[in-house]
């Protein structure tokens, strides 16, 4: 999450738009900007090794990282209309699924319902793409700093069962298999965001050295309280774990 802020903060000094797809080396469940409360159990699954929690700097709902593709894109969009901006940063998202006959959908729950779950994947909104059977496919949140745009994006593959239900109570949707394994699916969504969303080559660019260290000193910028029992969260986002804005 330390890339990513680090991403939208060179957006936001003039730098060029960025596309991120990355994968977790374990279990995590990261928290909405404005998540304030969660169920107390999350917290003894953390404890107990089970999972990690952080915070995401985008809005929305606790989202189970495990047995997914995350993505992270930084744009300027010229509308700030939501549903639009929505529309626009996801297109590329559609064309890819579409081309595996998988079209999506954008969801239809009221923003305010989806405020009452703790789980991102509950329910779907406008920021939601579901599968023809209605499940929810990929789950979206955004932060906003002027027309600088930051869209985290979950795209959910094949989700832990047993892990799902320790956490959320409840089963993962039923997902259709893609008929593209892990490499093969990066590359038919990297050719989609090329077609799609920049109109250009995507241009790889690994990060340097004075990079890493900024991204480095997000990370550090709050070092942990050992005796909070929250520290997890602030280890991993230089942050309070309960924001109040």
């Amino acid at each position: 999450m330390a890339i990513d802020r680090w991403m939208h903060q060179q957006l936001l000094a003039g730098g060029a738009p960025m596309l991120r797809l990355y994968r977790w080396s374990r279990p995590t469940l990261s928290l909405g900007r404005h998540q304030q409360r969660w169920p107390e159990h999350w917290q003894v699954l953390a404890d107990a090794g089970l999972i990690e929690l952080v915070r995401r700097p985008s809005g929305g709902r606790a989202v189970l990282h495990a047995g997914d593709l995350t993505y992270a894109l930084v744009m300027r969009a010229p509308d700030r209309s939501r549903a639009q901006s929505y529309r626009q940063a996801c297109s590329w998202l559609r064309q890819a699924f579409g081309a595996a006959g998988e079209p999506l959908h954008f969801g239809h729950a009221a923003a305010a319902s989806a405020q009452q779950r703790s789980n991102c994947f509950a329910t779907a909104t406008a920021a939601d793409l579901v599968d023809p059977r209605g499940a929810k496919r990929i789950g979206s949140a955004q932060l906003w700093q002027g027309t600088a745009l930051l869209q985290h994006g979950s795209l959910l593959l094949e989700p832990p069962s047993q892990l799902w239900r320790a956490v959320f109570a409840e089963p993962p949707p039923e997902l259709a298999a893609l008929p593209w394994d892990g490499d093969q699916l990066e590359h038919q969504l990297r050719r989609a965001a090329e077609a799609h969303l920049c109109m250009a080559p995507l241009l790889e660019q690994p990060l340097s050295s004075d990079e890493w260290a900024a991204v480095q000193a997000l990370e550090a910028a709050c070092m942990p309280d050992q005796a909070s029992p929250l520290a997890s969260i602030e280890r991993a986002t230089g942050a309070s774990p309960m924001p109040s804005g």
